[in-house]
């Protein structure tokens, strides 16, 4: 079984979590309804993704 043979610094520690950090989701306008949406999402409020209407959306 594998065991280290020293101790991991505190340095060492935290340069291996510097990435760990939450980091805030990034919004994009809806090109059709100006609402905000996730990047490659489709969009909730008018249902149109890559310019073509994927769902229906009653008003």
């Amino acid at each position: 079984m594998a065991v280290p043979k020293r101790k991991t610094s505190p340095s060492k520690r935290n340069m291996r979590r510097s990435h760990h950090a939450l980091q805030a989701k990034s919004f994009q306008e809806c090109p059709n309804c100006g609402e905000l949406k996730l990047p490659h999402n489709m969009c909730s409020a008018c249902g149109h993704y890559n310019g073509r209407e994927i769902v229906p959306i009653e008003a």
